[in-house]
């Protein structure tokens, strides 16, 4: 494992249809008085990360507003995707410099409320390249699906999955790749926007790497850790009722 401290890459460009759009980012949903966004920066500064590079689209002013004076200790950047209405591939080949730039990658959503541990599970991750699974999964095609074959190894990376598995868990959007992986990531995701297919989610990039070298790449367990992605009403209401009482740094002074 690289020893130099990872540099996260948050995706916070998308409108946010299916939970009504508004002028307001996901990523600046308030829970208990903190956003997703505070949230997340304290929480990548408490795992050691010191900078940190925003996708931002839709009202992607008040994303860098937001972030004056969050975590101290973080150098916090931002890159335009102009075309954030696009598949949210767009939103992550945006960042192709910093993907080439030598460093190891965190790379995240903006739109889970989590408990700030999954940071620190992710970045202390011995495997060369870290998915976060949830063996907890909601039924259903909205959840992307990590499976597994028998003998451990990743064989599938999808919402709707197309090869054969004995298991499989649901990705908590979070991932951590080594500065090789990363490269290959940007060249993946240029590929596709040449390529005209910039509807597609950022998944399926990640999916061509995984199945092209599943030695790579291992899933970290974190089903023990409350978390839940913001996509609809429901979800909101959930992290209220159910996640949001779970979070270590609710119950840490300060």
């Amino acid at each position: 494992m690289n020893s130099t401290p990872p540099i996260a890459v948050m995706l916070a460009a998308g409108v946010g249809r299916r939970l009504g759009g508004g002028d307001r980012p996901k990523a600046l949903l308030e829970f208990a008085g903190k956003s997703l966004l505070q949230r997340h920066l304290e929480g990548l500064a408490a795992a050691g990360v010191r900078e940190v590079s925003i996708t931002i689209g839709h009202a992607g002013e008040l994303i860098r507003e937001a972030s004056v004076g969050i975590g101290r200790s973080l150098t916090v950047s931002f890159v335009d995707n102009p075309r954030y209405t696009e598949g949210s591939l767009v939103s992550l080949w945006a960042q192709r410099a910093l993907l080439r730039s030598g460093a190891p990658i965190v790379l995240m959503d903006a739109d889970v409320l989590c408990d700030r541990r999954m940071f620190q599970r992710l970045i202390a991750s011995p495997a060369e390249n870290t998915l976060l699974l949830d063996r907890e999964i909601e039924p259903g095609d909205e959840p992307v699906k990590i499976c597994f074959a028998r003998d451990g190894a990743i064989v599938d990376f999808r919402k709707i999955p197309e090869h054969a598995h004995v298991r499989h868990g649901e990705s908590v959007g979070f991932f951590r790749f080594s500065p090789a992986m990363a490269a290959a990531l940007a060249d993946r995701t240029e590929a596709y926007v040449a390529a005209g297919r910039t509807q597609l989610e950022y998944e399926e990039a990640i999916r061509d790497l995984l199945l092209a070298e599943p030695h790579r790449f291992a899933a970290e367990d974190i089903s023990d850790l409350p978390w839940t992605e913001i996509d609809f009403e429901v979800d909101v209401a959930r992290a209220e009722a159910v996640i949001l009482p779970q979070l270590e740094d609710e119950h840490v002074a300060g």
